[in-house]
């Protein structure tokens, strides 16, 4: 299990090849490499005061400023990839997300899982990303044409998140 939160940009090849260089074991590697978005459908609520943008509306994205808590945040996302060692047969697990300021086009978050199978693998790469979009403290704020915003969390994460536990 490896996690990184850094502004460097990272080498999504490199980090998948290295979870499976001299292992016999690793018969699967799924990953998920997140980037920053020009134009950005505005389903979610956009924090800017009291405004927010409407269902169907777009908004121009000329960068996007990530922040986190240091400690914090590399505390939450390894309680997520614990959970999901526990749920899942993984091998390892490599998870980078990028804070600071980001322009279009730019990777955002890996997260890459090997194991024996491609369920296990893929199952544990799309609940990590899913609790790493709402459960890790991370704020983003996109710098648009009309100023800067931070963004809340998507209704469709919390739904996406939601369903590993059907019962909360």
């Amino acid at each position: 299990m490896s996690i990184s939160v850094q502004e460097a940009d990272f080498d999504a090849g490199a980090e998948i090849a290295a979870l499976s260089t001299g292992r016999d074991d690793v018969g699967a590697v799924a990953s998920f490499v997140g980037l920053v978005r020009a134009d950005k459908a505005t389903e979610a609520k956009v924090s800017a005061g009291t405004q927010s943008a409407g269902a169907g509306e777009t908004a121009f994205v000329a960068a996007m400023t990530l922040e986190h808590y240091p400690g914090m945040t590399e505390k939450a996302l390894e309680a997520i990839v614990a959970e999901a060692r526990g749920r899942w047969d993984i091998f390892g697990v490599r998870v980078i997300h990028r804070v600071g300021r980001l322009l279009p086009g730019d990777r955002i978050v890996l997260v890459a899982v090997a194991s024996s199978h491609r369920h296990d693998a893929f199952a544990a790469c799309e609940f990590i990303m899913d609790y790493l979009k709402t459960r890790a403290p991370f704020w983003k704020k996109e710098e648009t044409p009309d100023g800067g915003r931070w963004v809340d969390a998507r209704e469709s994460d919390d739904h996406a998140a939601g369903r590993w536990n059907p019962a909360e």
